[in-house]
């Protein structure tokens, strides 16, 4: 990952984000009005990251992110009462990862997934979850190596019917591991 960085995306990288869902999601792609809402920060629970070699964006990522405690809670209540302490943490989900074909296999998905990782651990989930198609045998393979086991299926999940395989990974406790990402 030679001089890239990954950081927040901001509207100014609207065509970058979405020429990557074209070509890196296909029909699956979200569309250029959803992305743009998202970087414009319409979506309040969704982060947008972007993976920038110099001044190229060359990958993506999308999380969602659990609200935090205190925003459902009565607003008569103190904000520092959680309104159910017996509820486990809401996870975060990776809705998108990608990085241009000419940039793959050299390290920017992964740095990409540690900053959503360390995003999701700041915003207090305890977990992440992701879908990913399952005849891609690749995908699959990366989370594997990256901590993520399969915890259930959704039957024609994608447009052309093939099924989604959901996966998760713990992000506290003794056995994760943290990155840092510059």
């Amino acid at each position: 990952m030679s001089g890239a960085l990954v950081r927040r995306a901001v509207p100014g990288d609207l065509d970058a984000v979405a020429g990557l869902e074209r070509e890196g999601l296909g029909d699956d792609a979200w569309s250029e009005a959803l992305v743009a809402a998202g970087l414009a920060g319409d979506l309040p629970t969704v982060a947008y990251l972007v993976a920038q070699d110099g001044s190229e964006v060359v990958g993506h990522a999308v999380v969602s992110l659990p609200l935090p405690a205190t925003s459902a809670a009565d607003p008569g209540l103190d904000p520092g009462l959680d309104p159910d302490p017996d509820t486990d943490p809401d996870p975060a989900e990776l809705q998108r990862i990608a990085v241009a074909a000419d940039r793959r296999r050299g390290g920017l998905a992964s740095a990409l997934l540690e900053a959503v990782a360390a995003l999701a651990r700041e915003a207090g989930a305890e977990r992440l979850l992701l879908e990913v198609r399952e005849d891609n045998a690749g995908a699959r393979a990366f989370y594997a190596a990256r901590g993520f086991g399969e915890i259930a299926r959704r039957s024609r999940y994608y447009r052309d019917g093939t099924a989604a395989v959901v996966l998760e990974r713990a992000l506290v406790g003794p056995e994760t591991k943290v990155w840092t990402v510059s």
